[in-house]
């Protein structure tokens, strides 16, 4: 089925809202889109209701950030709707989140960029915010020219990880809370997790046992090495092969279109 299985929207810090996303996907002639905005499941409803309409599959989906490495995100898919267990992690997770906002402003301003938590928030539209609404901040005010220069600079450095960075729950937190609601579980981009190819296997060999039923194989920021050993891990330790792009808009991610991507989801519908 042609598909995307990792995008986000303005529930997290994505460019278009859930319904605006879907009439993309339809656009690109896309036959299943997964909605997996960061740590929340704001935007699900209106993106079902949105595939209906525009004769999309929507997968319920999400992307959960883990403790154990800085950039080590679980996508979770096709939970159910009503989900006690994701929602209370959600919650927990935006509230360490907003936590974080202060600390990051203060952070900033020792760097010399002069932000407020309500420019911030305004950028953010509601939803939860996240590092990209201080990048887009940081344009707006002339301190970065994009988005990717804030986080080189600011945003993803060993000394923002050390002072700034919220508490995370453990990857089997993620896990489980996904798999109690009755989902799926894949590994999102592994490339940015930062470890070797024997330590990435040993990881993946634990999250078999944890419950992990697939691993992003297809991304459009792999090397054809890193996307040959994903796959390699997939089929050695009998995974299901997921793929997305990563899409949050040209606004926040200008080298990122849509993916089309031919994936085989029987497992993921349970047909």
């Amino acid at each position: 089925m042609l598909s995307d299985l990792h995008t986000h929207s303005t529930a997290s810090d994505g460019q278009y809202t859930p319904s605006e996303l879907v009439r993309l996907a339809k656009d690109r002639g896309l036959e299943v889109l997964a909605l997996t905005d960061h740590d929340t499941l704001d935007g699900l409803k209106e993106a079902v209701q949105a595939g209906e309409k525009y004769g999309v599959q929507v997968v319920r989906g999400i992307e959960l950030s883990a403790m154990e490495y800085d950039t080590f995100h679980i996508l979770g898919y096709q939970f159910s709707p009503d989900a006690p267990s994701l929602a209370a992690l959600c919650h927990r997770m935006k509230e360490r989140r907003d936590e974080r906002i202060p600390r990051l402003i203060a952070f900033l301003r020792g760097k010399g960029v002069a932000l407020s938590a309500d420019e911030v928030t305004e950028i953010a539209g509601g939803s939860i915010v996240g590092r990209p609404h201080f990048a887009q901040a940081m344009v707006r005010r002339g301190y970065v020219k994009n988005n990717l220069e804030a986080f080189d600079r600011y945003l993803d450095t060993e000394e923002y990880h050390q002072k700034v960075e919220r508490g995370k729950p453990s990857v089997r937190e993620c896990v489980e809370a996904v798999k109690t609601a009755g989902g799926k579980v894949s590994l999102a981009h592994p490339y940015q997790i930062g470890i070797s190819d024997m330590e990435l296997e040993t990881l993946v060999r634990e999250l078999a046992d944890y419950g992990l039923d697939a691993i992003e194989c297809y991304y459009p920021k792999y090397t054809p090495e890193q996307e040959a050993f994903y796959l390699h891990l997939a089929e050695k330790y009998g995974l299901h092969i997921t793929g997305g792009s990563d899409f949050h808009g040209e606004r926040v991610k200008p080298d990122v279109r849509l993916a089309a991507l031919h994936l085989e989801l029987d497992w993921l519908f349970d047909l």
